[in-house]
């Protein structure tokens, strides 16, 4: 098996792993009974976890002994997600590793002095072991990502609302940080569904959900917490930003053209916002945006509204 390494920029073949009898056997043959038993040992510390960023850092941790090294790095290209641990060097194996047929992303591990052929072999015997618990952790991290995630619109859910603004909340208590929360509707949807079809009010709620998302920085958390409402989380966001922002919302959808077949759509939407207070709940927070979009929606809709008002 072709060793992968380089001084600078790694080649990158791909392997079909996850053989453990083929790990065992080989392991025992070309470096004893000794260091068999430790990777059998590693290969079971790795079912531990079905957490990824956890998973990295115990195979780094355990394989140490066997194979000195200094940093690792798994990156995962279909979400973009990238794991550290240590420090990056100058020498480097790197593997885009792939079981069943299933790309499951590329692992990178360094140090500072070249790998030696039969430590290369080694830590390709050992990827054996982590391949299948490494495709656990993505199939739990996806099906975790679907629960909380509204298949429509591709933005959180009700339920992932529930837990953020616990958390939120909490952040904002603790350190002292400004928090706000503005929550939208979109102004006569029924009348979308009645006139358009269902098709069309799913195709309102995605250009919706694209432009709020457009609007928003990374770390604005944004949620479809009913029908056609919508709810942005705003950490470190005083008033005056909330209120820039549901202003920039509004106008964003009241000038944007929608069309869906031959039908022009006219779109616009009400917003309430709210800032949390010290001492209040998560709940309190919510009841009080929700009694600001009342308001936007009483005063005529296609408006903010504020309120200040403590439960």
């Amino acid at each position: 098996m072709p060793v992968t390494q380089s001084r600078a920029k790694a080649v990158e073949p791909m392997y079909e792993l996850g053989n453990l009898a083929l790990m065992s056997n080989a392991i025992e043959h070309e470096a004893g009974r000794q260091v068999h038993d430790q990777a059998l040992m590693i290969a079971s510390a790795l079912q531990s976890t079905l957490d990824l960023d956890k998973l990295i850092e115990i195979f780094s941790m355990e394989v140490k002994s066997l194979l000195p090294h200094s940093g690792i790095t798994f990156t995962y290209e279909e979400d973009g997600k990238e794991i550290s641990h240590g420090k990056s060097s100058r020498h480097r194996c790197s593997y885009r590793l792939v079981v069943a047929e299933q790309a499951l992303g590329q692992l990178t591990i360094s140090r500072s002095r070249p790998f030696k052929q039969n430590e290369s072999m080694l830590l390709e015997y050992l990827l054996c072991g982590l391949v299948y618990p490494l495709r656990n952790a993505i199939m739990y991290k996806h099906a975790l990502t679907a629960a909380l995630r509204d298949p429509l619109t591709g933005v959180n859910n009700r339920s992932a609302l529930n837990a953020a603004m616990v958390r939120e909340t909490e952040l904002a208590r603790r350190h002292k940080t400004p928090l706000s929360v503005i929550m939208m509707d979109i102004d006569f949807f029924k009348q979308v569904n009645d006139r358009y079809g269902h098709l069309a009010g799913d195709f309102v709620l995605r250009s919706v959900a694209d432009a709020v998302s457009n609007c928003t920085r990374c770390s604005d958390i944004i949620f479809r917490s009913g029908g056609e409402e919508f709810l942005i989380v705003l950490s470190n966001t005083d008033t005056k930003g909330a209120m820039q922002l549901a202003e920039r919302v509004r106008k964003t959808l009241a000038s944007h053209d929608y069309h869906y077949g031959e039908h022009h759509i006219l779109v616009t939407a009400s917003f309430g916002v709210a800032c949390f207070r010290a001492g209040e709940s998560s709940d309190a927070l919510l009841e009080k945006v929700d009694r600001a979009l009342y308001d936007a929606k009483a005063d005529g809709r296609n408006c903010v509204r504020f309120t200040a008002e403590q439960s």
